[in-house]
C-alpha cells in the first residue's frame, strides 16, 4: 500500500481543516452588513457561504502526545466553488491533496493515491459537513454533527460534535472561530488526545 492507514488518516484530518478554513478566509468581512441583533447560527452560514474561492497560504500545527513541541508544516491553499479544493504543503516536505467532487487525490514523493469519498465514510461525512455549511444547508451539517455557536458577531466559535458512531471514533470535536465572514482559526480534537490547528493568510505567496 503506498498510503498506510495512519498516514491516511492525518492527510484527511489535514483536508478537514482545509475545508473548513476556506468557507470565510477569501470573503472580506466588510461585506456583511447582518446587525449583531439579527444575527445566529442561519446568518453565519449565509454569509460563509458568500465565498466563492480562496487562494492563499497556510501554517498548521499537530500536537501529538508522544512529542514535546508540535509539528509544524505550511504550503499553499486554492479552492474553487462549488467543490474543487487544493492543499499544498511545501515544508517540511511537498505534499499534495486535491479534491475534486467526490474524488480525493493525494500525492506524496511521486506517489499517487485517488479515493472515492462513499467508499471511505468517516472522510465522506468530513466533507458533506463542510459542503453543506458552504451551502448554508443546516439540515444536512446537522445529519453529521450536533452543532453550536458561540460568542457573537464580532467573535464567535462554532463547535461541532460528531454524530456519527464511526466519526466519533476519529474526531471529538471541531472548533472554527472566526469574526464576521471570515474564518481565523481551525482547531480538531481527536479522539486519542492529540489535536490540529491551522491559520491562513489571503493572498497568493
Amino acid at each position: 500500500m503506498i498510503f498506510g492507514d495512519k498516514l491516511l488518516a492525518r492527510c484527511l484530518l489535514s483536508c478537514v481543516l482545509f475545508f473548513a478554513l476556506s468557507m470565510g478566509a477569501s470573503a472580506h468581512a466588510d461585506s456583511v452588513s447582518v446587525s449583531a441583533a439579527k444575527w445566529d447560527l442561519g446568518q453565519l452560514m449565509q454569509s460563509l457561504a458568500q465565498v466563492k474561492n480562496i487562494q492563499g497560504q497556510f501554517v498548521e500545527r499537530k500536537y501529538l502526545s508522544i512529542l514535546n513541541a508540535p509539528l509544524e508544516f505550511s504550503g499553499t491553499l486554492f479552492y474553487a466553488a462549488p467543490s474543487h479544493l487544493e492543499k499544498r504543503t511545501l515544508l517540511p516536505k511537498p505534499e499534495s491533496m486535491v479534491l475534486d467532487q467526490d474524488r480525493l487525490t493525494l500525492e506524496r514523493k511521486n506517489q499517487r493515491r485517488s479515493l472515492v469519498l462513499q467508499d471511505y465514510p468517516v472522510v465522506w461525512a468530513f466533507v458533506e459537513g463542510i459542503r453543506s455549511t458552504l451551502a448554508g444547508d443546516l439540515q444536512t451539517l446537522s445529519r453529521f454533527y450536533r452543532v453550536n455557536l458561540e460568542g457573537s458577531v464580532n467573535q464567535w466559535r462554532l463547535v461541532l460534535v460528531p454524530s456519527e458512531p464511526q466519526m466519533q471514533g476519529v474526531v471529538s470535536e471541531i472548533y472554527i472561530s472566526g469574526s464576521k465572514n471570515r474564518v481565523a482559526s481551525i482547531e480538531i480534537l481527536e479522539t486519542g488526545g492529540d489535536r490540529s490547528v491551522m491559520t491562513i493568510t489571503e493572498g497568493a505567496p
